[in-house]
């Protein structure tokens, strides 16, 4: 199934190429409309909500002076799907105390162990202590699989491979890793019958009692997610809500949708296989990259937070540009992910002149060159004025390229660094200060 922007891009482009907005072309908005959240498993009563109270609103209500008429019928469109997912409130990621502990829980393959080291990187990365704790004696390959995972981002873990009681490695688990910041308790989704792991929920919560329960959803279920939440808040409550695999499916909508009606807040959504490919979910966000508006502000802060943790942006303003540098840039940018990714938070009228040719060259390009600047040595790096045609083909050789690669990396840079004043003006009367209204 197509992802859920996909369903609404072709509606979107009508609205914008039409003239003016008659009776028949809200009609047909409305019958568009709801064609696309049903495609995205949204329950009916909520797509009938929704189409009666975005349709009454573009009728009744008048854009504001030097508005567009087609731009306001999509601003409508837009506050009443953030209606429909949750609201505007964005979610608490604060830990209001230390250790704060975390319960997760879903059914079989919704993808708790892996949104358990996702979440725990997400803190990571923020300067916080995480621990967590495998209680799944059903699955055998639990224990090993957040073992590693844990291992490669540096988080404590405890669990114990003999499997047992899941109650008590869960209070032993809790009693080991006091010492940090934050505590994740994965539990089993699979068991002899569902109320056999229901009732293992129940007896892990009364046990270790948890600042919050997160069940975890996976997105394919669509309206379905609403059937999962009603089942455990009869044992548990749940506090908040993860979806994973968001980025695959259009039924994540419906996930969104039916979550959202059962009162319980999604607090993250899995973006990609990745274990940092989780972010906190933002309705707001969340719509105006669906409606093809982008996320200028995410991409901004993603931008910022890799090229200070480089300190590239220090580099750049103090004027010291060599190639040492652009490879710092490089890494920067490859830490970010895919650039198809990077540019879904662009809005559409920028994204759409970028070709997928265009991407996955650019994609390439970035990968050639960090292995030609990995074949430098630091004189190199720091000088590139002693690049000689013997240097470059040993460097050539070195990373595997042609020559002519490394000269075209080479033009890459020198117009780089002729841009770099430039760059420095506009930094801070540019990327701090962009804000998606």
């Amino acid at each position: 199934m197509k992802p859920l922007s996909e369903l609404f891009s072709k509606l979107v482009e009508r609205i914008r190429g039409v003239e003016y907005i008659d009776e028949q072309t809200l009609q047909e908005i409305s019958r568009e409309l709801q064609r696309s959240l049903l495609k995205a498993d949204v329950p009916l009563d909520m797509v009938k909500s929704f189409t009666d109270a975005a349709i009454r609103r573009m009728k009744e209500e008048r854009p504001p002076p030097g508005i567009p008429v087609k731009d306001f019928v999509i601003y409508v469109i837009y506050q009443e799907l953030v209606k429909l997912l949750g609201g505007e409130a964005e979610p608490d990621l604060k830990l209001p105390k230390r250790p704060y502990l975390v319960m997760l829980l879903g059914v079989e393959g919704s993808g708790k162990t892996t949104t358990a080291a996702k979440i725990a990187l997400f803190y990571i990365k923020r300067g916080l202590k995480v621990g967590v704790v495998e209680t799944d004696t059903v699955r055998p390959a639990a224990y090993d699989q957040l073992k590693q995972l844990a291992e490669k981002i540096g988080a404590r873990f405890y669990g114990e491979r003999d499997g047992g009681d899941a109650v008590g490695i869960a209070k032993r688990g809790v009693e080991q890793l006091k010492g940090v910041d934050l505590i994740l308790v994965d539990t089993a989704g699979r068991h002899r019958n569902e109320q056999s792991l229901l009732e293992e929920v129940k007896a892990i919560y009364d046990a270790v009692k948890p600042d919050e329960v997160m069940l975890v959803v996976d997105a394919t279920v669509g309206r379905q997610a609403a059937a999962q939440a009603e089942a455990f808040m009869k044992y548990v409550p749940i506090h908040s809500v993860a979806i994973t695999k968001m980025d695959s499916t259009a039924r994540g909508g419906g996930a969104l949708a039916a979550v959202a009606k059962t009162g319980a807040k999604v607090k993250f959504i899995g973006v990609g296989e990745g274990v940092d490919e989780v972010e906190p979910f933002s309705p707001r966000k969340f719509v105006a990259r669906v409606l093809g508006m982008g996320d200028l502000e995410t991409l901004v802060e993603r931008v910022k937070a890799v090229f200070e943790e480089e300190e590239v942006l220090e580099e750049l303003e103090s004027g010291r540009l060599d190639l040492l540098t652009f490879k710092k840039q490089i890494d920067a940018l490859l830490k970010l992910g895919p650039l198809s990714k990077v540019l879904e938070l662009l809005p559409g009228t920028l994204a759409s002149k970028i070709s997928d040719e265009q991407i996955e060259l650019s994609q390439k390009n970035l990968r050639r060159w960090r292995a030609i600047l990995s074949s430098m040595t630091e004189e190199e790096l720091r000088d590139p004025g002693i690049l000689n045609a013997s240097r470059i083909r040993r460097i050539a050789v070195g990373a595997g390229v042609t020559p002519k690669d490394v000269k075209d990396m080479l033009k890459a840079y020198e117009s780089m660094r002729k841009m770099s004043k430039m760059l420095r003006r506009q930094y801070r009367l540019g990327a701090r200060g962009v804000r998606l209204q």
